[in-house]
């Protein structure tokens, strides 16, 4: 007999439903204000206000460090592992800057979503035939309005932990750019999700912001060892554990941490 765990029932008729109100209130207010903001500044606020509250309804407590690295008011390109559908919640909410995603052009069939994404400045890019000239040129129009980037280049998540080789076009869409990289490692969320599964757990999370990287003087033949970099300095900082051997034992704890913060405790800019 399948018995569902406490966690499950919770998922089901606790957090699916509180967290779809206010992503339908939240996501309405957010079209509502592309049609008077295309700068997306107001959407971002209501992409963050949404984030703290998922991570809050659900318990997730997040340890933020390194932002001191960063210099206020420049515009980078953050580049994350990616382990769960919170990664995306624990970045938004974590980060002081006006972020933008780069998307799945499939995205952008969805009704409302796929225009919303576009009007407030994300990026929906064809993976099996990028238009690098028009990605690029979109790109340098973000940095003219002070917007930074958060990409995945992993291109999936990883169900247990390692970071996977890094995907070289986004780091040579920065080296043409100029912009600086800054890696980040984020850790924990699969506790919180695992890859694949419904069920969600309250647990901690970690996010570290490393140095940021200089692509001025890189050369386009440099992306694929600017990756290579990016990945080594991401890896180094995040736990990993043996595929499905949590889900096997029914349960996942998430690793310990010194000083686990708020889950939101910047302001926007």
């Amino acid at each position: 007999m399948d018995v569902r765990s406490f966690h499950w029932w919770r998922t089901v008729f606790f957090l699916i439903p509180v967290i779809g109100v206010y992503t339908m209130v939240l996501g309405t207010l957010s079209i509502a204000s592309s049609l008077i903001d295309r700068s997306g500044h107001f959407a971002h606020r209501c992409a963050r206000a949404w984030s703290w509250l998922i991570l809050a309804t659900t318990g997730v407590r997040v340890d933020v460090r390194g932002l001191e690295r960063l210099e206020r008011g420049r515009t980078y390109i953050f580049v994350a592992n990616h382990q769960s559908i919170y990664d995306i919640p624990v970045i938004f909410a974590s980060l002081p800057y006006q972020l933008r995603i780069i998307a799945k052009e499939s995205l952008g069939r969805f009704p409302c979503l796929g225009w919303h994404l576009r009007r407030t400045g994300h990026l929906l890019v064809d993976r099996r035939n990028p238009d690098r000239a028009g990605i690029l040129r979109r790109w340098r129009a973000l940095v003219g309005e002070g917007l930074s980037l958060i990409i995945f280049p992993e291109g999936t998540r990883s169900p247990d932990g390692r970071v996977g080789a890094l995907k070289a076009g986004s780091f040579l869409l920065a080296i043409e750019a100029g912009l600086p990289v800054v890696p980040i490692s984020v850790d924990g969320t699969r506790f919180v999700m695992r890859k694949g599964h419904l069920t969600t757990r309250p647990g901690d999370a970690r996010l570290l912001v490393h140095e940021p990287i200089e692509t001025s003087g890189l050369a386009p033949g440099d992306a694929r060892a600017l990756a290579e970099r990016v990945r080594a300095i991401v890896a180094g900082a995040v736990t990993h554990d043996e595929a499905g051997a949590e889900d096997a034992r029914g349960s996942a704890t998430a690793p310990p941490q010194r000083n686990p913060g708020a889950a939101a405790r910047h302001v926007d800019a």
